[in-house]
């Protein structure tokens, strides 16, 4: 159970620099380039492991061996889809666009844990203890007044945005936290990119060839960054540690994001931190741990987790 923990930890480490990541993106980069384009180069990434992986189990059959969806797996994939490689990139980044601060946009990571787990009991059939959802709530409501006070204030077009991100993350995050059991982890967000290439792949040189992008070393390094980590290596070690926590479980991890976020957005994009925000990581990590000691049980007979097998 640790182990899995940490995987979501990981995953969740790698998630808190997508704001200001994106942020550094817009600075020479439309939104929609931003947050469509980058799906087309993560399923480069995607279809490089696969390929290394086949490969490389036909020279080795002792080695990871490439599992091939099947069936309803396949329609699993295309709701990963809508809601990882669509539905929160565009949403959110449309959001930090029309002005929503990083500290602001960070009332989606504080909600979305609970929406994911809200996602998993649907999904995955997960039950969980009363203590589980209170301890939950507590957390959620912690990081939501904490990133309101120190946000913009009021609820603007940015906020309904917000909002739409991160229903649809949910939905991506428990889908695919859910296919995680049936197949490695990380062969879930490759064929999730890959299955939508023919979608991503012409809007991105549409945009490429209708928009002007300045490929400045910030807007770069933000992309570069949100491609191969937000988008894509970050998803290894999370829908490994959904699948064997649990959803429900392991989703309160990201309670901690928007606090990392903003450590990351005072040093990348020198926004001013005060004590309020010690106050609440006490509080944040407080609830964290009151998720983590209350049992949470998964379905009657659930999957095995495939093992996270790393391409070679």
């Amino acid at each position: 159970m640790r182990r899995a923990l940490l995987l979501a930890f990981l995953g969740v480490l790698s998630f808190s620099f997508t704001f200001p990541g994106t942020l550094w993106a817009l600075d020479g980069l439309g939104p929609y380039l931003v947050a469509i384009g980058r799906a087309v180069l993560a399923a480069a990434f995607a279809a490089t492991a696969l390929t290394a992986v086949h490969l490389g189990s036909r020279r080795s059959p002792s080695g990871s061996r490439l599992t091939v969806p099947r069936g309803r797996q396949w329609r699993g994939l295309a709701i990963v889809g809508v809601g990882v490689v669509f539905g929160f990139p565009v949403l959110s980044t449309l959001a930090l666009d029309f002005g929503a601060s990083s500290a602001h946009a960070a009332v989606v990571i504080g909600l979305l844990p609970a929406a994911t787990a809200i996602a998993g009991v649907v999904r995955a059939g997960e039950r969980a203890p009363w203590r589980f959802w209170l301890a939950a709530a507590c957390g959620a409501l912690c990081v939501t007044l904490f990133t309101v006070t120190r946000g913009d204030g009021g609820f603007g077009a940015q906020d309904l945005l917000l909002v739409g991100a991160l229903l649809l993350a949910a939905v991506g995050y428990a889908e695919g936290g859910a296919l995680a059991r049936e197949m490695p982890a990380w062969q879930v967000i490759c064929w999730a990119l890959v299955l939508w290439t023919p979608v991503t792949v012409p809007a991105t040189l549409w945009l490429l060839a209708t928009t002007d992008p300045h490929w400045t070393g910030r807007a770069a390094a933000g992309f570069l960054y949100v491609s191969a980590f937000s988008m894509f290596l970050g998803f290894f070690a999370w829908y490994a540690g959904l699948a064997r926590a649990g959803i429900a479980r392991a989703s309160q991890i990201q309670l901690l994001q928007p606090l990392l976020t903003l450590v990351w957005s005072a040093w990348l994009l020198h926004e001013r931190l005060d004590w309020a925000t010690g106050l609440t990581a006490v509080a944040v990590v407080a609830c964290v741990a009151w998720t983590q000691r209350s049992r949470t049980s998964a379905p009657a007979r659930p999957a095995a987790p495939a093992p996270l097998a790393v391409p070679r």
